[in-house]
């Protein structure tokens, strides 16, 4: 049970590091409207690490999804 319950932390970890890195490289890919937005972001990622990832996506990638899935229509 406990090799289990490693194996799912294990899993888990892998999981938010590749999430935390594939906001990086969403965000060094995005254009801003200004080379200095794009520096904070990128600072706020490295900085805060996955704080920073999870209000990343939620400011800027997820309302960016919805206007793309809007203009699709």
């Amino acid at each position: 049970m406990i090799v289990i319950l490693i194996l799912a932390l294990v899993a888990l970890v892998i999981y938010l590091f590749v999430f935390w890195i594939m906001m990086i490289i969403d965000c060094v890919k995005r254009k801003f409207e200004g080379d200095s937005e794009k520096i904070v972001w990128i600072l706020v990622l490295i900085f805060l690490g996955l704080l920073g990832a999870i209000i990343y996506y939620l400011i800027v990638k997820r309302p960016a999804g919805k206007l793309s899935r809007k203009k699709r229509r």
